[in-house]
């Protein structure tokens, strides 16, 4: 396998993170609002074209979009935060403990560290984006900065913060098993012979990480979507991970542990395979046209 190219500077990535980000979540969204109806319904599973048709009929298209407006405030650094930290990561764990070059041991232990860097940043938008995706609080919530208001007024600042440790919990396995894999099928695939090959390569290596990355995943993003759901309205049923992951398994069956798998893995797969290729192409044109290493 190839020696990777040397990392961007720390802005260069940032910026690079951003687009591929922002890229991503514009083409995918519509799936994460289904993935979170799914995933708080405690009853029977529709299917996709059920849940799309559904949600349309009811709210209009426009509700395909509720919610969308904080992870886009949030994509730009939560996305160059994951790419950025895990090169940061790399060359940080390359030259304490030692490794000359990236393993696949490496790519894992970078990803998950990213990931819990990440999860820090991002779940007070989390929470604010799965409160105003919930169809129970259709009317509740007049955008984001109210949902923000309206938390913080009836829960407390910290309410912010439900969910981190699930949070954690998700964003480590996913970034660990996401760069992981990408590792592992570049190392399989024939190296490019040109730009369209290496398009491929990254697409089916991006895809490839992002499906087993929500392979893994979705349990802890099943109990996260729970804790922050709650609304402080009645007991609260989930607070730490593990044992939610057991209450949902014991009352729904362990097959409620993939609620909104399918949603999520259409999204996290080709939305995988987005985030690298357009992260790539950014970062190889700054290389070329920027800093013409």
């Amino acid at each position: 396998m190839a020696e990777a190219p040397k990392p961007l500077p720390f802005h260069y990535q940032f910026l690079c993170g951003a687009i591929a980000g922002i890229s991503e979540i514009l083409t995918m969204y519509p799936l994460d609002v289904v993935k979170t109806r799914a995933q708080l319904n405690t009853g029977a599973s529709v299917s996709i074209g059920q849940s799309f048709k559904q949600i349309i009929k009811t709210e209009g298209v426009g509700a395909l979009y509720r919610g969308i407006i904080p992870p886009i405030l949030v994509e730009a650094p939560k996305r160059a935060t994951k790419f950025a930290a895990n090169e940061q990561y790399t060359a940080l764990y390359k030259r304490v403990f030692g490794f000359d070059k990236l393993t696949q041991s490496l790519a894992i232990m970078t990803g998950v560290s990213a990931g819990i860097t990440e999860a820090f940043l991002i779940v007070p938008f989390e929470l604010v984006k799965i409160r105003m995706q919930d169809k129970a609080n259709v009317g509740k919530y007049n955008g984001t900065m109210d949902t923000f208001g309206k938390i913080i007024k009836k829960e407390g600042p910290l309410a912010l913060f439900n969910g981190l440790e699930a949070t954690i919990w998700r964003h480590a396995s996913w970034n660990g098993g996401y760069f992981g894999v990408i590792f592992g099928v570049k190392g399989l695939l024939p190296q490019p012979k040109d730009k369209n090959q290496q398009l491929a390569v990254n697409f089916a290596a991006g895809s490839t990480g992002g499906f087993v990355g929500t392979m893994i995943n979705t349990p802890f993003d099943v109990v996260k979507t729970r804790i922050q759901g709650h609304s402080g309205d009645g007991p609260r049923r989930y607070n730490w991970t593990l044992p939610s992951i057991a209450l949902v398994a014991r009352e729904e069956g362990v097959r409620a542990l993939y609620k909104g798998f399918v949603p999520k893995v259409l999204r996290l797969g080709p939305g995988g395979g987005i985030l690298l290729v357009v992260f790539e192409t950014v970062s190889n044109f700054i290389r070329r046209n920027v800093l013409k290493d």
